[in-house]
């Protein structure tokens, strides 16, 4: 990936990029990105990966009715979380639904927005750990193509006033 970023650029305004994922911890990282977008007079765009699973289940159209309810999953999961953007800082955040492996689609659609100039990230505050997305962006930080923000999924409301 070798695509400029443009966020400064006249015409151009920075994103972050939020991955909204199965757990809870998406809340903070949307908190966060949310006033993060405000005080840098930037947007949010929210990611929800829908993972595709065994693709030869074609069986009486089982795999089109199992990607029509991801699909009707993934719209409800987004639909609450621009809610809580548009309730934190009174933005309407860009939504993006893909469907594949979740590593390949975040580098897709940075790729794809030129003004997406940082990866917002929730970390689980849990004993099993940060979660599957940073432990595999963890592996890759090195040659990420943009900065990644992670948030500790421990961080209070009032935290993250703080922090943003």
């Amino acid at each position: 990936m070798s695509t400029q970023r443009r966020s400064y650029e006249a015409g151009h305004k920075p994103k972050c990029l939020v991955i909204i994922g199965e757990t809870w911890e998406w809340d903070r990282a949307v908190y966060y990105a949310s006033r993060w977008a405000v005080r840098a007079g930037g947007a949010v765009v929210m990611l929800r990966v829908i993972e595709t699973e065994d693709q030869h289940q074609q069986w009486l159209g089982v795999a089109d009715i199992m990607r029509a309810e991801a699909e009707e999953a993934a719209n409800a999961a987004l639909d609450r979380a621009a809610g809580r953007a548009n309730g934190i800082a009174a933005i309407t955040p860009e939504r993006v639904i893909r469907e594949g492996d979740p590593t390949d689609q975040i580098l897709d659609v940075i790729d794809q927005d030129v003004d997406i100039s940082m990866l917002v990230l929730a970390a689980s505050a849990g004993p099993e750990g940060p979660g599957p997305i940073i432990t595999t962006m963890a592996k890759m930080v090195g040659t990420f193509p943009i900065p990644v923000t992670i948030v500790p999924g421990s961080l209070t409301d009032e935290d993250l006033d703080a922090l943003s």
